[in-house]
């Protein structure tokens, strides 16, 4: 890649967001006030605001390797206590993909170095769901279904913060679950039923 035609594409594009709204960089410049928090993977394929087929300003987003949310990270757990509290986000989204290379890494037998922590949150969701994992015989579908573990497992963490539980109880927000597939280009929606997971781990995991 030409880093060069980068410049040469912004300027194009501002061109282009000028000649639909004059005054578009002055409202882009006066704040941001998101719907939605996105958490999803660094893969390089999966551009948040393009799959959703939204604007700059409409999603605060946050990216890592295979969207994971772990309590421990305080990147992520400050992007959640920021957009919630602060943005009054109505909407927490974690979104894998499909041939996820995070999670294909985390299912092989491997020193991975630095990534080994990381990872290691991925095989902790193995673990818990190794029973159904096991009976899965083609390879590729077992990574697909780990995927969607995976989100499963990251919104759960989502739903333990205290600012999330908060929020759901003051103006209703919701969390979801979403995987790309990046064969298709759709968003599959997971369905995630947040009240019973919420009613589910009360017990342990009630912060208020």
């Amino acid at each position: 890649m030409n880093i060069e035609q980068i410049f040469e594409n912004n300027k194009a594009w501002v061109k282009e967001k000028l000649k639909i709204d004059e005054h578009y960089f002055d409202h882009l410049a006066k704040g941001q006030s998101p719907e939605i928090l996105y958490i999803g993977c660094s893969d390089s394929r999966v551009s948040a605001e393009e799959i959703m087929g939204i604007s700059p300003g409409d999603a605060f987003v946050h990216r890592n390797i295979a969207n994971m949310v772990p309590n421990t990270d305080l990147n992520v757990m400050s992007v959640i206590d920021f957009a919630v509290t602060h943005l009054k986000v109505n909407h927490v989204v974690v979104c894998g993909h499909y041939n996820c290379g995070g999670v294909k890494a985390a299912m092989q037998s491997a020193d991975l170095g630095i990534l080994n922590p990381w990872l290691r949150n991925i095989r902790d969701v193995y673990r818990i769901h190794s029973d159904e994992l096991n009976k899965i015989e083609v390879e590729n579908d077992k990574y697909n279904r780990l995927v969607e573990l995976n989100v499963q497992e990251q919104c759960v963490n989502v739903i333990k913060t205290s600012v999330v539980q908060k929020a759901y109880r003051e103006r209703n927000l919701t969390v979801h679950g979403w995987v790309f597939d990046l064969k298709s280009g759709s968003i599959i929606d997971l369905k995630i039923d947040f009240p019973h997971i919420l009613s589910k781990i009360m017990e342990i995991y009630r912060l208020d």
